[in-house]
């Protein structure tokens, strides 16, 4: 019986909430590193070069590298035309270009085409932006869960060692000593 009461005591010591001393708990705010749904962006590739671009919100990003050995396309001058519109491109680094889209994209699929000149070589890329509305979808949350995983596995571990505890009894009771 002190088992059992033992093990009791240990489930609720295990499953009440951990409270947190002045200055070490961290508010309403989100952690920093949680992070939203990813970026939209495309991909278009030829055989000398591979071009990546991701949209946040107005901004465009775009990567252009060699496709042999990804190695940065530096001085390339891109022509870019998102959605059938001419849209400016920056140099922001080597291999790294920037461009602002006159308004945000809207949901779903927008062509992109890139003529670019390198050292009097030119090339056509093309791709496409594909960008969904942004659902909840709650029940597929880790952040729903994960708050109940520790006192789960905590009752679950109780509740074998009750098992274990009422398993030992039963063996001594009925079979004595060997």
């Amino acid at each position: 019986m002190k088992s059992i009461l033992l093990t009791l005591a240990l489930v609720s010591v295990l499953l009440s909430p951990a409270m947190a001393g002045e200055g070490h708990d961290h508010g309403d705010e989100a952690p920093a590193g949680a992070a939203g749904p990813a970026l939209p962006r495309f991909a278009a590739v030829s055989e000398a070069f591979e071009l990546v671009g991701i949209v946040n919100g107005k901004h465009l990003a775009i990567y252009l590298g060699r496709f042999e050995d990804n190695s940065p396309v530096p001085d390339a001058k891109l022509e870019l035309e998102v959605g059938g519109k001419k849209v400016p491109v920056a140099v922001h680094a080597p291999g790294e270009y920037e461009a602002t889209l006159p308004e945000e994209l809207k949901p779903g699929v927008t062509p992109v085409t890139v003529m670019l000149e390198v050292k009097g070589d030119t090339d056509l890329l093309a791709g496409e932006i594909d960008i969904h509305e942004q659902e909840e979808h709650a029940e597929a949350s880790v952040d729903r869960w994960l708050p109940y995983a520790g006192g789960t596995a905590a009752v679950l571990a109780a509740l074998a060692a009750v098992v274990a505890v009422l398993r030992k009894r039963g063996r001594c009771a009925h079979g004595g000593a060997a």
